[in-house]
C-alpha cells in the first residue's frame, strides 16, 4: 500500500473507524473517474475541495455530481464570497499532507474546519479519496460526519 494510503488507514483507525482501501490500476483522481472504477454513482463520490476563507483553510466535501456554490461556503463563513477562494495545489498539500487528486476527507496535517454537502448524506455508503490518485474507501454518511466533526449543509450551485 502507498505511503499516502497507509496514513489514511492509520488515522481512520484513529479514529475508531474500520476501513478498506481499494486501489486501482486506472486513476480514481475525477469524480467520475472514481465512480467507473468502483461501479458506483458519481453522486457517492467525496470530492474534497480545499478552500482558503479569509485567512482559515477550510474544506468542503462535496457529492461527484454536485459544483460547490462558493457563495454558501462563504456565508457558513460568515464573511464575503470575495474572500473565499480556492486553494493551490501547494497549498493544498502544506494543509493537508496531501496532493489534489487524493485528498481524504481526514487526517489532514492541520485542523481543518468541515463543511459536508448535504446530498452525500442521501447514500447508505459514499467513496472518498485514500490519499493518492489511485485509492478510495467506503464509509456511511454517518461517519464521514463524526470522523471530520463536519457540519452538514447545503453547498451546491442550484
Amino acid at each position: 500500500m502507498h505511503p499516502s494510503a497507509q496514513r489514511v488507514a492509520a488515522a481512520a483507525e484513529a479514529l475508531g473507524l474500520n476501513i478498506q482501501i481499494v486501489e486501482f490500476d486506472e486513476t480514481t483522481r475525477t469524480a467520475t473517474d472514481a465512480a467507473h472504477a468502483i461501479g458506483c454513482e458519481v453522486a457517492q463520490i467525496v470530492k474534497s475541495l480545499l478552500f482558503v476563507a479569509g485567512e482559515q483553510p477550510i474544506m468542503a466535501l462535496v457529492s461527484g455530481a454536485n459544483r460547490l456554490d462558493e457563495a454558501k461556503l462563504a456565508a457558513l463563513r460568515g464573511i464575503s464570497r470575495k474572500q473565499v477562494k480556492r486553494a493551490d495545489a501547494d497549498t493544498a498539500r502544506s494543509v493537508t499532507g496531501f496532493a489534489i487528486g487524493g485528498v481524504p476527507p481526514f487526517g489532514h496535517t492541520s485542523a481543518l474546519p468541515v463543511y459536508i454537502d448535504e446530498d452525500l448524506t442521501r447514500y447508505d455508503v459514499v467513496w472518498a479519496a485514500a490519499g493518492t490518485p489511485f485509492s478510495v474507501f467506503a464509509i456511511t454518511p454517518a461517519d464521514l460526519i463524526r470522523a471530520t466533526n463536519g457540519s452538514v449543509a447545503n453547498l451546491k450551485v442550484e
